[in-house]
């Protein structure tokens, strides 16, 4: 059995690390640099890097952060925010980062998903999906969550897959920072119907959280900020909780 992965993301804007709820009400949580060092030292098994404001200000990804980022990990590491070409993903490899996360830009121009996979490989490229339930329909979201699309999160995650991708990150909207939990239905479904490794994000507030989403979401990782950010959640202390209750982790 593959081992689950526990992977802290740090939402950048303007240099700081930021966390809100449900994408909004952002408050400031350290220096990326710093936190990035640290929980590579506790144990992480990735991070992830996302400039939550590139996309929305039309402006590049910060390369000289992942590259100082980079300098301070030994764990693969995935930046995303303000992508939109082969040659904004050609830089940020360069600076460091291992992979890159594609969200907007995915949605807007498709065939971004197969140039990259043709130029770098599927390992090295990672869908993020942003959506929030719409009645009975989960609504993929765009910019930071603030443009809603047409698309069904399950039909745009299947194209996704059809098209290369490596991995699948996955925010619940609805689950985004209120510490109630992943959304494990969602989750599980993608797990059934896709082949590739779907990434849980949004809604971990206790240790139980990251055990239901392995076991009732089916999730390949799960991915956490402010839990880690304001120390409420130890990275040891999770994977021994996990491995005590029985999910592979790598200790």
């Amino acid at each position: 059995m593959l081992a689950k992965r526990i992977i802290p993301c740090l939402d950048i804007k303007d240099g700081r690390t930021v966390k809100g709820v449900n994408f909004v009400d952002l408050r400031d949580a350290g220096d990326p640099v710093e936190l990035a060092e640290i929980y590579s030292r506790e144990g992480a098994d990735e991070l992830v890097f996302l400039d939550i404001s590139a996309t929305e200000q039309k402006r590049k990804t910060l390369a000289d952060l992942v590259y100082r980022v980079a300098e301070k990990v030994n764990i693969p590491f995935t930046v995303g925010g303000g992508i939109s070409s082969v040659e904004d993903v050609d830089i940020l490899l360069q600076n460091g980062a291992d992979k890159v996360s594609i969200n907007s830009s995915a949605v807007k121009n498709p065939q971004l998903i197969n140039d990259l996979v043709a130029k770098f490989g599927s390992q090295c490229i990672v869908v993020a999906i942003d959506a929030k339930r719409v009645g009975e329909k989960w609504v993929v979201h765009l910019v930071g969550g603030k443009v809603p699309t047409e698309l069904d999160l399950f039909e745009w995650a299947k194209e996704v897959e059809q098209r290369g991708a490596g991995e699948i990150l996955f925010t619940s909207m609805d689950n985004d920072g209120t510490k109630d939990g992943f959304a494990n239905e969602a989750l599980a479904q993608l797990s059934t119907e896709l082949n590739i490794p779907i990434i849980a994000s949004g809604g971990a507030g206790n240790m139980q959280h990251f055990c239901d989403t392995f076991t009732q979401g089916k999730a390949d990782a799960a991915l956490a900020a402010s839990v880690f950010h304001f120390k409420e959640i130890g990275i040891g202390e999770l994977k021994q909780d996990l491995k005590r209750n029985g999910i592979a982790v790598r200790i």
